[in-house]
């Protein structure tokens, strides 16, 4: 609770200007730094699950797309792949060079053999075929080819 002081005009050699007000050091407002605090814990929720993403792919369109029901692998195939050479398994990124023991490793948990493949529509035939051919290498034995509907 603030403290009224009353200074008077012939107190202490000074000019009197009316009541003074202090505050002590033991009463700070903290309403001000929880409603800060709120809005940050809101927007921090709100921003998180934005921030999980995958590569971005721009996958080209198919008229007859179906839609997939199982538990599908993905490997995603990004625009770079020429430059880095780097495909992502799910959420994994990993090298071309390694992909075939890895797809070895997955296949060796699964009943399904299949993989669907998400590629970039930048992305050549040339490397699209050299990574499907890794992933038959790998013990793949269907491999599909991701799209998204077309706009009409």
């Amino acid at each position: 609770m603030p403290k009224v002081q009353q200074t008077g005009a012939h107190g202490n050699g000074r000019r009197g200007r009316g009541a003074r007000v202090s505050t002590s050091l033991a009463e700070i407002n903290v309403v001000p730094l929880v409603d800060v605090m709120l809005v940050l814990l809101i927007i921090f929720m709100v921003t998180a699950p934005m921030m999980t993403q995958g590569l971005a792919v721009n996958l080209p369109q198919a008229r007859r797309a179906q839609p997939v029901n199982a538990q599908p692998l993905y490997v995603t195939i990004p625009a770079s792949f020429s430059r880095d050479r780097i495909v992502q398994i799910n959420n994994d990124d990993v090298r071309v060079d390694i992909l075939q023991e890895r797809m070895k490793q997955a296949m060796l948990e699964r009943t399904d053999h299949s993989v669907f493949v998400r590629a970039d529509g930048s992305v050549t035939y040339q490397d699209l075929v050299f990574v499907m051919d890794k992933l038959k290498e790998g013990g793949v034995e269907h491999v599909g080819l991701a799209t998204r509907p077309a706009q009409r």
